[in-house]
């Protein structure tokens, strides 16, 4: 196969599996970590109205949810890609340090927590799951 077209699908399926954890987490959170009286998380507007409502701890699965994403959709990428495997982990790190840019720019959240998740959910993650597949990798062979 085409190492083009196999990493290639290796970043899509890495994207596409690790935005599919991140989404699973978020929509448990609430159940796990009840939201406050009056906050509507179902739509972004009343996300945003709630958000002065929120406390810390309302913020803790959000961002196990985008570090685990991106760091199981890295690992994937890793894993399947044929080539540059670090290269491959670091654009779906990318890839979703866009979203969380993009997310934070639509959601307004505490300073804080903008400043944790963006410095270390999405590229110290993509490293890490490009070292978690590099030795994974190891022990299968």
């Amino acid at each position: 196969m085409n190492s083009f077209i196999r990493n290639s699908g290796a970043v899509l399926l890495g994207v596409f599996a690790g935005a599919a954890l991140n989404m699973e987490i978020i929509m448990v959170s609430g159940r796990i970590i009840p939201m406050p009286k009056g906050t509507d998380i179902k739509s972004a507007e009343g996300l945003i109205n709630g958000m002065h409502l929120m406390e810390p701890q309302h913020f803790i699965l959000p961002f196990i949810a985008h570090a685990l994403g991106t760091f199981v959709g890295a690992t994937i990428a890793a894993l399947i890609g044929s080539t540059k495997k670090l290269i491959l982990a670091i654009i779906v790190g990318l890839v979703f340090l866009l979203g969380g840019i993009a997310d934070m720019n639509m959601i307004p959240t505490p300073i804080w927590f903008t400043f944790i998740d963006l410095t270390l959910s999405y590229l110290p993650m993509a490293l890490l799951g490009f070292y978690f597949s590099k030795t994974f990798q190891k022990k299968i062979h």
